[in-house]
Protein backbone atom coordinates (compact mmCIF):
# COMPACT_ATOMS: atom_id res chain seq x y z
CA UNK A 1 0.00 0.00 0.00
CA UNK A 2 1.39 3.41 -0.96
CA UNK A 3 -0.01 6.68 0.32
CA UNK A 4 0.93 10.23 -0.55
CA UNK A 5 1.85 12.92 1.94
CA UNK A 6 2.48 16.49 0.82
CA UNK A 7 5.41 18.25 2.44
CA UNK A 8 3.33 21.37 2.86
CA UNK A 9 1.04 19.35 5.08
CA UNK A 10 3.90 18.60 7.47
CA UNK A 11 6.58 20.16 7.33
CA UNK A 12 40.28 6.37 13.16
CA UNK A 13 40.46 7.17 10.03
CA UNK A 14 40.55 3.56 8.87
CA UNK A 15 41.22 3.34 5.39
CA UNK A 16 43.33 6.01 4.46
CA UNK A 17 43.42 6.11 0.84
CA UNK A 18 41.46 3.44 -0.84
CA UNK A 19 41.47 4.11 -4.54
CA UNK A 20 39.52 2.67 -7.40
CA UNK A 21 40.85 3.38 -10.87
CA UNK A 22 38.59 2.95 -13.90
CA UNK A 23 38.64 3.08 -17.70
CA UNK A 24 40.12 -0.19 -18.67
CA UNK A 25 42.20 -0.89 -15.55
CA UNK A 26 41.50 -1.08 -11.84
CA UNK A 27 44.01 -0.33 -9.11
CA UNK A 28 43.13 -0.98 -5.46
CA UNK A 29 39.67 -0.88 -3.92
CA UNK A 30 39.72 1.00 -0.62
CA UNK A 31 37.16 -1.37 0.96
CA UNK A 32 37.22 -5.10 0.82
CA UNK A 33 33.59 -5.25 -0.20
CA UNK A 34 32.65 -7.82 2.40
CA UNK A 35 30.28 -5.55 4.26
CA UNK A 36 32.34 -5.65 7.43
CA UNK A 37 33.06 -1.97 7.15
CA UNK A 38 36.77 -2.31 7.80
CA UNK A 39 37.76 0.10 5.06
CA UNK A 40 41.06 -1.70 4.59
CA UNK A 41 42.83 -1.44 1.31
CA UNK A 42 45.80 0.00 -0.44
CA UNK A 43 46.01 2.02 -3.59
CA UNK A 44 47.31 5.46 -4.38
CA UNK A 45 46.01 8.61 -2.77
CA UNK A 46 45.59 11.57 -5.10
CA UNK A 47 48.44 13.96 -4.45
CA UNK A 48 47.59 17.36 -2.92
CA UNK A 49 46.55 19.73 -5.63
CA UNK A 50 45.90 16.98 -8.18
CA UNK A 51 43.38 18.43 -10.60
CA UNK A 52 43.08 15.42 -12.84
CA UNK A 53 45.71 16.06 -15.49
CA UNK A 54 44.99 14.36 -18.78
CA UNK A 55 46.99 11.20 -19.44
CA UNK A 56 47.02 8.98 -22.53
CA UNK A 57 44.53 6.11 -22.41
CA UNK A 58 44.91 2.71 -24.02
CA UNK A 59 43.31 3.88 -27.24
CA UNK A 60 45.79 6.70 -27.75
CA UNK A 61 43.37 9.41 -26.64
CA UNK A 62 43.36 11.48 -23.47
CA UNK A 63 41.94 10.29 -20.15
CA UNK A 64 41.15 12.63 -17.28
CA UNK A 65 41.10 11.49 -13.66
CA UNK A 66 38.00 12.11 -11.53
CA UNK A 67 38.76 12.30 -7.81
CA UNK A 68 36.00 11.57 -5.32
CA UNK A 69 35.85 10.81 -1.59
CA UNK A 70 33.74 8.53 0.58
CA UNK A 71 33.40 9.53 4.25
CA UNK A 72 31.54 6.91 6.29
CA UNK A 73 31.41 5.55 9.87
CA UNK A 74 32.99 2.13 9.50
CA UNK A 75 33.77 2.15 13.22
CA UNK A 76 31.92 3.59 16.22
CA UNK A 77 28.22 3.61 17.07
CA UNK A 78 27.09 3.45 13.43
CA UNK A 79 29.63 0.87 12.26
CA UNK A 80 27.07 -1.89 11.64
CA UNK A 81 25.29 0.36 9.14
CA UNK A 82 28.22 2.46 7.95
CA UNK A 83 30.11 -0.40 6.34
CA UNK A 84 27.27 -1.32 4.01
CA UNK A 85 26.53 2.35 3.26
CA UNK A 86 30.20 2.67 2.32
CA UNK A 87 29.77 -0.30 0.01
CA UNK A 88 26.87 1.43 -1.71
CA UNK A 89 28.95 4.57 -2.13
CA UNK A 90 31.87 2.82 -3.85
CA UNK A 91 29.67 0.58 -6.00
CA UNK A 92 29.33 3.06 -8.92
CA UNK A 93 33.10 2.86 -9.40
CA UNK A 94 32.95 -0.94 -9.56
CA UNK A 95 30.09 -0.71 -12.07
CA UNK A 96 32.16 1.59 -14.28
CA UNK A 97 35.26 -0.59 -14.10
CA UNK A 98 36.28 -1.91 -17.48
CA UNK A 99 34.02 0.44 -19.43
CA UNK A 100 35.51 2.39 -22.34
CA UNK A 101 35.37 5.86 -20.80
CA UNK A 102 37.28 9.11 -21.31
CA UNK A 103 37.88 9.31 -17.55
CA UNK A 104 39.37 7.27 -14.75
CA UNK A 105 37.95 7.40 -11.23
CA UNK A 106 39.97 7.56 -8.02
CA UNK A 107 38.01 7.08 -4.80
CA UNK A 108 39.59 7.93 -1.45
CA UNK A 109 37.90 6.50 1.65
CA UNK A 110 38.00 7.82 5.21
CA UNK A 111 36.33 6.75 8.48
CA UNK A 112 34.42 9.21 10.69
CA UNK A 113 34.33 6.77 13.64
CA UNK A 114 30.78 8.15 14.19
CA UNK A 115 32.48 11.06 15.94
CA UNK A 116 32.39 14.73 14.85
CA UNK A 117 36.01 15.48 15.80
CA UNK A 118 37.32 12.35 14.08
CA UNK A 119 35.10 13.14 11.12
CA UNK A 120 36.60 16.60 10.72
CA UNK A 121 40.12 15.16 10.90
CA UNK A 122 39.22 12.62 8.26
CA UNK A 123 37.59 15.29 6.09
CA UNK A 124 40.73 17.42 6.26
CA UNK A 125 42.57 14.65 4.43
CA UNK A 126 40.27 15.18 1.46
CA UNK A 127 41.13 18.88 1.40
CA UNK A 128 44.84 18.04 1.62
CA UNK A 129 44.52 15.56 -1.24
CA UNK A 130 42.62 17.88 -3.55
CA UNK A 131 39.43 15.80 -3.51
CA UNK A 132 36.64 18.07 -4.85
CA UNK A 133 33.54 16.05 -3.88
CA UNK A 134 32.64 13.57 -1.15
CA UNK A 135 29.81 11.13 -0.46
CA UNK A 136 29.19 11.65 3.25
CA UNK A 137 28.97 11.82 6.05
CA UNK A 138 26.28 9.60 7.59
CA UNK A 139 25.57 10.92 11.08
CA UNK A 140 24.06 14.41 11.04
CA UNK A 141 26.17 15.42 14.03
CA UNK A 142 29.29 14.54 12.05
CA UNK A 143 28.09 16.05 8.77
CA UNK A 144 27.22 19.42 10.28
CA UNK A 145 30.72 19.80 11.71
CA UNK A 146 32.45 18.43 8.62
CA UNK A 147 30.50 20.73 6.31
CA UNK A 148 31.03 23.87 8.36
CA UNK A 149 34.64 23.29 9.33
CA UNK A 150 36.06 21.64 6.20
CA UNK A 151 33.88 21.24 3.12
CA UNK A 152 32.41 24.74 2.84
CA UNK A 153 35.63 26.64 3.69
CA UNK A 154 37.59 24.50 1.21
CA UNK A 155 35.01 24.50 -1.60
CA UNK A 156 34.35 20.74 -1.45
CA UNK A 157 30.98 19.42 -2.63
CA UNK A 158 29.38 17.19 0.01
CA UNK A 159 26.46 14.88 -0.70
CA UNK A 160 25.16 12.89 2.26
CA UNK A 161 23.10 9.74 1.80
CA UNK A 162 22.04 9.52 5.45
CA UNK A 163 22.26 12.86 7.32
CA UNK A 164 18.65 13.84 7.87
CA UNK A 165 18.87 16.79 10.30
CA UNK A 166 16.69 19.68 9.05
CA UNK A 167 19.45 22.17 9.96
CA UNK A 168 21.45 21.02 6.95
CA UNK A 169 18.86 22.63 4.66
CA UNK A 170 19.63 26.06 6.05
CA UNK A 171 23.43 26.01 6.03
CA UNK A 172 25.21 28.94 4.40
CA UNK A 173 26.86 26.48 2.09
CA UNK A 174 27.57 28.42 -1.13
CA UNK A 175 25.63 25.73 -3.01
CA UNK A 176 28.13 23.04 -2.00
CA UNK A 177 25.99 20.76 0.19
CA UNK A 178 23.44 18.22 -1.06
CA UNK A 179 21.80 15.04 0.20
CA UNK A 180 20.00 12.11 -1.35
CA UNK A 181 18.12 11.27 1.86
CA UNK A 182 15.06 13.20 3.08
CA UNK A 183 15.01 15.69 5.93
CA UNK A 184 13.65 14.69 9.34
CA UNK A 185 11.27 17.62 8.98
CA UNK A 186 9.22 14.96 7.17
CA UNK A 187 10.15 11.81 9.10
CA UNK A 188 8.89 13.26 12.38
CA UNK A 189 5.34 13.72 11.05
CA UNK A 190 5.46 10.34 9.28
CA UNK A 191 6.38 8.70 12.59
CA UNK A 192 3.62 10.58 14.40
CA UNK A 193 1.03 9.55 11.84
CA UNK A 194 2.11 5.90 12.02
CA UNK A 195 2.04 6.02 15.83
CA UNK A 196 -1.50 7.38 15.93
CA UNK A 197 -3.11 5.67 12.94
CA UNK A 198 -1.33 2.31 12.75
CA UNK A 199 -0.53 1.64 16.41
CA UNK A 200 -3.43 3.54 17.94
CA UNK A 201 -1.16 5.38 20.37
CA UNK A 202 -2.49 8.43 22.20
CA UNK A 203 0.43 8.79 24.62
CA UNK A 204 4.14 8.48 23.93
CA UNK A 205 7.53 8.96 25.53
CA UNK A 206 10.74 9.54 23.60
CA UNK A 207 14.30 8.43 24.26
CA UNK A 208 16.74 10.13 21.88
CA UNK A 209 20.50 10.13 21.42
CA UNK A 210 21.89 13.43 22.64
CA UNK A 211 23.24 14.83 19.38
CA UNK A 212 21.99 16.83 16.39
CA UNK A 213 20.22 13.85 14.84
CA UNK A 214 18.41 12.81 17.99
CA UNK A 215 17.46 16.29 19.10
CA UNK A 216 16.06 17.35 15.73
CA UNK A 217 14.09 14.16 15.10
CA UNK A 218 12.71 14.19 18.63
CA UNK A 219 11.50 17.74 18.10
CA UNK A 220 9.90 16.90 14.77
CA UNK A 221 8.06 13.90 16.22
CA UNK A 222 6.90 15.70 19.37
CA UNK A 223 5.55 18.65 17.40
CA UNK A 224 3.62 16.43 15.00
CA UNK A 225 2.36 13.91 17.56
CA UNK A 226 1.13 16.51 20.04
CA UNK A 227 -0.08 18.82 17.26
CA UNK A 228 -1.62 17.23 14.17
CA UNK A 229 -2.25 13.86 15.82
CA UNK A 230 -3.60 15.25 19.10
CA UNK A 231 -1.48 12.92 21.22
CA UNK A 232 0.27 13.52 24.53
CA UNK A 233 4.04 13.29 24.91
CA UNK A 234 4.71 12.28 28.50
CA UNK A 235 8.48 12.63 28.56
CA UNK A 236 11.48 13.42 26.36
CA UNK A 237 14.64 11.72 27.63
CA UNK A 238 18.08 12.31 26.14
CA UNK A 239 20.74 9.60 26.44
CA UNK A 240 24.45 9.35 25.67
CA UNK A 241 25.88 6.85 23.20
CA UNK A 242 27.26 3.42 24.09
CA UNK A 243 26.61 3.34 27.83
CA UNK A 244 26.85 0.14 29.90
CA UNK A 245 23.27 0.56 31.16
CA UNK A 246 20.18 2.48 30.12
CA UNK A 247 18.01 1.53 33.10
CA UNK A 248 17.80 5.10 34.36
CA UNK A 249 16.68 6.81 31.12
CA UNK A 250 14.28 3.92 30.49
CA UNK A 251 12.78 4.41 33.94
CA UNK A 252 12.26 8.10 33.20
CA UNK A 253 10.66 7.37 29.83
CA UNK A 254 8.43 4.53 31.02
CA UNK A 255 7.35 6.11 34.30
CA UNK A 256 4.01 7.31 32.95
CA UNK A 257 3.18 3.96 31.30
CA UNK A 258 2.96 5.39 27.77
CA UNK A 259 1.20 3.61 24.92
CA UNK A 260 4.35 3.99 22.83
CA UNK A 261 8.07 4.31 23.49
CA UNK A 262 9.97 6.05 20.69
CA UNK A 263 13.71 5.29 20.54
CA UNK A 264 15.93 7.48 18.33
CA UNK A 265 19.53 6.28 18.21
CA UNK A 266 22.09 3.92 16.67
CA UNK A 267 22.65 0.15 16.84
CA UNK A 268 25.62 -0.01 19.23
CA UNK A 269 23.59 1.86 21.85
CA UNK A 270 20.32 0.26 20.80
CA UNK A 271 21.51 -3.22 21.70
CA UNK A 272 21.91 -2.28 25.36
CA UNK A 273 18.74 -0.16 25.39
CA UNK A 274 16.64 -3.09 24.20
CA UNK A 275 18.37 -5.60 26.48
CA UNK A 276 17.52 -3.37 29.44
CA UNK A 277 13.99 -2.80 28.20
CA UNK A 278 13.13 -6.49 27.85
CA UNK A 279 14.74 -7.26 31.21
CA UNK A 280 12.56 -4.70 33.00
CA UNK A 281 9.38 -4.03 30.99
CA UNK A 282 6.64 -5.88 29.18
CA UNK A 283 6.78 -6.45 25.43
CA UNK A 284 3.12 -5.39 25.40
CA UNK A 285 4.34 -1.80 25.03
CA UNK A 286 4.82 -0.80 21.38
CA UNK A 287 8.17 0.70 20.45
CA UNK A 288 8.94 2.84 17.42
CA UNK A 289 12.44 3.39 16.06
CA UNK A 290 13.88 5.45 13.24
CA UNK A 291 16.28 4.79 10.37
CA UNK A 292 19.33 4.77 12.66
CA UNK A 293 18.03 1.58 14.30
CA UNK A 294 16.82 -0.22 11.19
CA UNK A 295 19.27 -3.08 11.66
CA UNK A 296 18.21 -6.69 11.13
CA UNK A 297 20.99 -7.98 13.39
CA UNK A 298 19.43 -6.41 16.49
CA UNK A 299 17.15 -9.32 17.50
CA UNK A 300 20.10 -11.72 17.64
CA UNK A 301 22.26 -9.20 19.49
CA UNK A 302 19.49 -8.35 21.95
CA UNK A 303 18.31 -11.92 22.45
CA UNK A 304 14.65 -11.14 21.74
CA UNK A 305 12.49 -11.29 18.62
CA UNK A 306 11.61 -7.58 19.10
CA UNK A 307 8.18 -8.21 17.57
CA UNK A 308 6.80 -5.15 19.39
CA UNK A 309 9.24 -2.83 17.58
CA UNK A 310 8.12 -0.84 14.54
CA UNK A 311 9.90 1.88 12.62
CA UNK A 312 10.14 4.33 9.76
CA UNK A 313 13.02 4.73 7.34
CA UNK A 314 13.67 6.27 3.91
CA UNK A 315 12.85 3.62 1.32
CA UNK A 316 14.78 3.00 -1.88
CA UNK A 317 12.09 3.29 -4.53
CA UNK A 318 13.50 5.08 -7.54
CA UNK A 319 13.47 4.41 -11.29
CA UNK A 320 16.82 2.63 -10.98
CA UNK A 321 16.06 0.51 -7.91
CA UNK A 322 15.96 -2.86 -9.68
CA UNK A 323 19.22 -2.29 -11.54
CA UNK A 324 20.93 -1.11 -8.37
CA UNK A 325 19.66 -4.07 -6.36
CA UNK A 326 21.10 -6.46 -8.94
CA UNK A 327 24.42 -4.63 -9.09
CA UNK A 328 24.69 -4.66 -5.30
CA UNK A 329 23.81 -8.37 -5.09
CA UNK A 330 26.31 -9.22 -7.81
CA UNK A 331 29.11 -7.26 -6.16
CA UNK A 332 28.58 -8.16 -2.51
CA UNK A 333 26.49 -11.34 -2.52
CA UNK A 334 23.73 -9.86 -0.36
CA UNK A 335 20.79 -7.50 -0.61
CA UNK A 336 21.34 -3.79 0.11
CA UNK A 337 20.30 -2.24 3.41
CA UNK A 338 19.22 1.14 4.71
CA UNK A 339 20.72 4.18 2.92
CA UNK A 340 22.76 1.94 0.58
CA UNK A 341 20.83 3.13 -2.48
CA UNK A 342 21.08 6.75 -1.33
CA UNK A 343 24.85 6.31 -1.07
CA UNK A 344 25.05 4.92 -4.59
CA UNK A 345 23.05 7.86 -5.90
CA UNK A 346 25.20 10.42 -4.07
CA UNK A 347 28.36 9.06 -5.66
CA UNK A 348 26.80 8.62 -9.09
CA UNK A 349 25.60 12.23 -9.21
CA UNK A 350 28.98 13.56 -8.07
CA UNK A 351 30.78 11.53 -10.73
CA UNK A 352 28.40 12.75 -13.43
CA UNK A 353 28.78 16.34 -12.24
CA UNK A 354 32.57 16.04 -12.27
CA UNK A 355 32.49 14.54 -15.76
CA UNK A 356 30.30 17.42 -16.94
CA UNK A 357 32.46 20.03 -15.20
CA UNK A 358 35.60 18.71 -16.82
CA UNK A 359 37.80 19.42 -13.81
CA UNK A 360 38.38 18.43 -10.20
CA UNK A 361 37.03 21.67 -8.82
CA UNK A 362 34.29 21.88 -6.20
CA UNK A 363 33.22 25.24 -7.57
CA UNK A 364 32.81 23.74 -11.05
CA UNK A 365 31.16 20.54 -9.82
CA UNK A 366 28.55 22.35 -7.71
CA UNK A 367 27.34 24.15 -10.83
CA UNK A 368 26.64 20.80 -12.48
CA UNK A 369 24.93 18.92 -9.63
CA UNK A 370 21.39 19.95 -10.55
CA UNK A 371 22.19 19.94 -14.27
CA UNK A 372 22.98 16.21 -14.23
CA UNK A 373 20.24 15.23 -11.75
CA UNK A 374 17.13 17.33 -12.18
CA UNK A 375 14.86 16.59 -15.17
CA UNK A 376 15.91 18.29 -18.40
CA UNK A 377 15.85 17.68 -22.16
CA UNK A 378 18.83 15.36 -21.98
CA UNK A 379 19.14 11.58 -21.78
CA UNK A 380 17.74 9.76 -18.75
CA UNK A 381 20.48 7.96 -16.85
CA UNK A 382 19.94 5.26 -14.22
CA UNK A 383 22.28 2.76 -12.54
CA UNK A 384 21.63 0.51 -15.55
CA UNK A 385 23.35 2.90 -18.00
CA UNK A 386 25.62 4.88 -15.69
CA UNK A 387 28.66 4.37 -17.92
CA UNK A 388 26.80 5.87 -20.87
CA UNK A 389 25.87 8.83 -18.67
CA UNK A 390 29.47 9.46 -17.61
CA UNK A 391 30.62 9.24 -21.23
CA UNK A 392 27.91 11.64 -22.41
CA UNK A 393 28.48 14.11 -19.59
CA UNK A 394 32.22 14.15 -20.30
CA UNK A 395 31.41 14.89 -23.94
CA UNK A 396 29.23 17.85 -22.99
CA UNK A 397 25.90 16.15 -23.67
CA UNK A 398 22.88 16.78 -21.43
CA UNK A 399 21.89 14.00 -19.01
CA UNK A 400 19.70 13.66 -15.95
CA UNK A 401 20.09 10.95 -13.35
CA UNK A 402 17.15 8.90 -12.11
CA UNK A 403 18.39 7.07 -9.08
CA UNK A 404 18.17 3.89 -7.08
CA UNK A 405 16.62 5.60 -4.07
CA UNK A 406 14.49 8.26 -5.78
CA UNK A 407 14.43 10.54 -8.81
CA UNK A 408 17.29 12.54 -7.22
CA UNK A 409 15.65 15.86 -8.01
CA UNK A 410 17.38 18.55 -5.90
CA UNK A 411 15.49 21.58 -4.59
CA UNK A 412 17.03 24.99 -3.89
CA UNK A 413 18.53 23.71 -0.64
CA UNK A 414 20.08 20.62 -2.17
CA UNK A 415 17.36 18.42 -0.65
CA UNK A 416 15.25 15.77 -2.33
CA UNK A 417 11.94 16.92 -3.79
CA UNK A 418 10.37 13.44 -3.81
CA UNK A 419 11.10 10.46 -1.54
CA UNK A 420 9.37 7.41 -0.11
CA UNK A 421 9.30 6.22 3.51
CA UNK A 422 9.03 2.63 4.69
CA UNK A 423 6.94 1.61 7.70
CA UNK A 424 8.43 -1.64 8.98
CA UNK A 425 8.37 -4.17 11.82
CA UNK A 426 10.99 -6.49 13.26
CA UNK A 427 9.97 -10.03 12.34
CA UNK A 428 12.37 -12.94 12.87
CA UNK A 429 10.22 -15.15 10.63
CA UNK A 430 11.30 -13.29 7.49
CA UNK A 431 14.71 -13.03 5.84
CA UNK A 432 16.72 -10.22 7.36
CA UNK A 433 14.36 -9.93 10.37
CA UNK A 434 12.69 -6.81 8.93
CA UNK A 435 9.27 -6.74 7.28
CA UNK A 436 7.96 -3.79 5.29
CA UNK A 437 4.34 -3.09 6.24
CA UNK A 438 3.64 0.04 4.21
CA UNK A 439 5.20 2.68 1.96
CA UNK A 440 4.48 6.38 2.18
CA UNK A 441 5.29 8.62 -0.79
CA UNK A 442 6.42 12.19 -0.21
CA UNK A 443 6.52 14.90 -2.84
CA UNK A 444 7.47 18.49 -2.19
Amino acid sequence: MVRDIDRRDMLKSVGGAGVIGLAGCITQNGGNGDGNGDGNGGGDTPEPGDTGTDTPDDSGGESRTINHGVLMPVTGDLASLGGTIRDGAILPAAVLDGEDLPVTVNIQEEDTQTDPQAGVQAANSFASSGVPSVTGAASSAVSLQVYQQTFIPNGIVGCSPASTNPSISNLEDDNLIYRTCPSDALQGPVMAQAAAEKLGSSTASVMYVNNDYGQALNGAFVDAFSGEQGGTVQSEVAFEKEQSSYSSPLSNAMGGDPDLLVVIGYPASGIQIFRDFYAEYSADTDIMVTDGLRDGTLPDEVGNDMANVYGTSPLAQGPGTDAFNQQYQDEYGRAPGVFNAQAYDATAVCLLANAAAGENSGDAIKEQMRNVANPNDGTEITPANLAEGVRMAANGEAVYYQGASSNVDFDENGDMQAVTYEYFQFNTSVEGNLEQLDAIDFEA
